[in-house]
This record gives structure tokens, sequence and C-alpha cells, in this order.
């Protein structure tokens, strides 16, 4: 159950510290947020989809445990179709009974919902593309076909007792119209237990967003609504959080951004912006995301830059003579001064001053101390200098043994 931080000032709290103005009335007056958000993680399946990313069965069971471990409500466990391995993952993870709900994804096709239920799931994800000229230039079908389809699967997944989620593929470039007649149609004439709304291509903007939203609601009153954003455009996690303020209820999300392309929402971004920016806990365990996402990278060659939010690996270290300065003031008593949120509310390291081109007399002073090594005022700039001439020639940080042998050939003439 999602709760909601009600404090006289949920924008300041001993763990993170963001804008008052985020918590305007006028800036909040039309969120309508769900009661029950829930993550559901799409990482065995659509983040497999990055190009030369691979997982095995036992990779994939290992994630679907730490995924649980970190509370994500739904995983999606992954295709059925798509290899005997995958199938047999699967299975697998259903046996192990970790906690979070587990979808299989299929297409609308019979054999599909077959494979699905002979891996022991009770959910499915059933996917058909939803526009009429990805219909036409990418299938080769007509609108009308793919509605026949959707309905027929979707029923037939009903009569076998699955909860059906129903995805359409490029919900966001579908002429309107098109793509309100055939969600009704399904919910009318087969069966969705939810719908998801699908940003293929990442080709939503966030002011469209609460639109869409409302447009779907209008005719899809009595399901619970979930979104799948990609993030071609940089926009995954804001048009996500925005689909949760206008009311949706799911949130489709991978561990560190990976899926197709540019990837899936991540829902580090969308997790933590909720609970420190909107006041809205989903429940997860937010210390682990930072270790999950290293877990990723370990067992695969994915990377991300060192200074990515949340969970790039440099985003604790300060290096800026200016920002060292401020952590020598602020860190024990207003550590807060120094970022929006604790490093160790995500699992990273608490702050960490760094050396290099960058740094001036209050990293110099910082590492004096840790070395137990003194010196005047002069030979700090002198450390300084040589300093920044040595991270230039070196081409990144000194370590702390390189700045070792800087400061004693000063102090010691």
């Amino acid at each position: 159950m999602t709760k909601f931080i009600d404090t006289k000032t949920p924008w300041k709290t001993d763990k993170w510290f963001t804008s008052p103005w985020n918590f305007v009335p006028e800036v909040r007056k039309d969120m309508v947020f769900s009661k029950n958000i829930k993550f559901h993680d799409v990482s065995l399946r659509d983040g497999e989809q990055q190009a030369g990313l691979v997982f095995n069965k036992d990779q994939k069971i290992t994630l679907a445990e730490k995924l649980a471990e970190v509370g994500i409500h739904r995983i999606e466990a992954g295709m059925p179709a798509v290899s005997k391995q995958d199938a047999e993952a699967i299975t697998e993870i259903v046996k192990r009974n970790l906690g979070p709900e587990i979808f299989a994804f299929a297409r609308c096709m019979k054999e599909d919902v077959k494979r699905s239920i002979d891996c022991g799931v009770k959910n499915v994800v059933l996917e058909i593309p939803s526009s009429d000229h990805l219909i036409k230039n990418a299938y080769g079908w007509t609108m009308e076909k793919a509605i026949d389809l959707s309905i027929e699967a979707t029923k037939y997944a009903h009569e076998n007792g699955l909860y059906v989620s129903f995805f359409t593929i490029d919900s966001s470039r579908a002429d309107m119209n098109d793509y309100l007649n055939l969600i009704e149609r399904v919910a009318k004439e087969g069966h969705m237990d939810e719908l998801t709304v699908v940003d293929t291509l990442g080709a939503l903007n966030p002011h469209a967003v609460p639109y869409l939203l409302k447009k779907v609601k209008e005719r899809i009153s009595d399901k619970p609504i979930g979104v799948h954003f990609h993030d071609d455009f940089g926009l995954g996690a804001a048009n996500t959080i925005m689909a949760m303020a206008a009311g949706a209820d799911i949130a489709h999300t991978s561990i560190s951004g990976i899926g197709e392309r540019a990837g899936n929402a991540p829902y580090e971004m969308v997790a933590l912006s909720l609970l420190c920016m909107y006041g809205v806990d989903t429940g997860l365990k937010y210390e682990k995301m930072y270790p999950l996402s290293k877990f990723l990278r370990q067992i695969s060659d994915f990377t991300v830059r060192p200074n990515e939010g949340i969970v790039g690996d440099r985003i604790n270290q300060i290096e800026s003579g200016i920002v060292a300065a401020w952590y020598k003031n602020a860190k024990d008593i207003a550590p807060l001064e120094l970022a929006p949120y604790l490093y160790p509310l995500v699992g990273h390291p608490e702050t960490e001053v760094v050396i290099g081109k960058m740094s001036g007399v209050p990293n110099v002073e910082i590492y004096l101390d840790k070395l137990g090594l003194t010196a005047n005022d002069e030979q700090k700039l002198e450390i300084v200098n040589a300093v920044k001439e040595k991270s230039l020639s070196k081409g990144g940080l000194l370590t702390i043994e390189e700045f070792r042998e800087i400061a004693e050939k000063v102090i010691n003439g």
C-alpha cells in the first residue's frame, strides 16, 4: 500500500532536502496519486532486449530474487516463446514464491498463452500493436485483425484462469479514436484485468501524459492503468512520474533503465523522485538500489555513466575546492547542504572528498589531516598547484599515495 508522507515539511527530512516549491498547493492541485502504486519490473524481458545484453537462466533467477529483496511488487519474468531456457527460468522463478506477482509476457496468440500457462504463472502480459501505421507497416495486418487477435487471446487467457494485462504497443503514436476504440472493444468483447499504455519509442512528452491518461480513463474507467515508457529522449522517468501523478496505478520500469534501444524508465529514478519530491512512499527498500545496479553490471557488460543519478559510482564524490569547503563546514551539522539526499539512503557510501585538477586548499587540508601531515599556508598553495599539474598529466584523480608523495616533497623542502 502506498504511503503518503504526512509532515509539515515533506520536502525536508533527516534523509533528504528537496524544493519546498514541489509541495505548493497550486503545483499539486491536479495530482491524483493512486493509493496502491505498483512497480512492474521488465528487466528480465524488455531489459534483456537491449542489444548485446544476455542473462542466462541462473542470472535471471538471481535478479528476480534481488528484485524481490528491493520490494518490487511485480516481476515480468520473461517471454516463454523466446527460448527453452527462458521458459525454464520463468518456471523456476514462479516455484520460488519470492513474494512479488510473477508475469509472463506473450503475444496475442493462443500458443503463446499456452506456453505461459505451462510455466505456472497466474498473470500474463499480452501484447498487440495499437497504432494503424505500425500494424500496417511492421506487421502487414489490418486494424481489425489486431482487434480480433486481441479479443481471442485475452478471452482464452481469462478462461484459463490468468490475470490479463493488455499491453498496447505504440499507444502514444496511435490515432486517438482508433486507439480508444481498440481498447474499448477488447475490454467488452475480449478480456482485460488491466490496461498498459505503451510509449514504445519514447515519443511522448511529459505534458501530454495527463491528457492521454484522462482519455483512456474515460473509456476504461474500471480497470487499473499501467504505463510502459521508453527513454529515447531521456524522458522515461519523467513521463512515468507524470502518469503516476495523473492516477496511473502501475509503473513499468527496469533496473537502471536497461531495455530496447535507449531503455525503459529506471525504477530508481521514479521511486526516489516520488519519495523525495512528491512525498509518495511506494514501500521499496531504497537502500538496495545502488547495490542492485552494481550487481547487474557485474554479471553483464552493461555500464552506466559515473555520474548517473542515484546509481552512478561517483555521484558521492567531491573534487571541486569550493564544494570541498562546504563539506568541511557542513558535513557534521548539515550534510544535506551537499546533496539532495543522503547517499546511504540508496545504498551508496557516504560523501567522499577526492583530489584532482579542480581541487583547492580545502581538499588539500582534508588530505593532510588524513595523513597526519602539517603544512603552512604557502606550502598548501604549492601542494595545490602540484596536485593540479599531476592530475593534468595523469588525466584523472590522484590516489592518496600520489598525494602523499607531493605533500611530503613540498613540506620537507
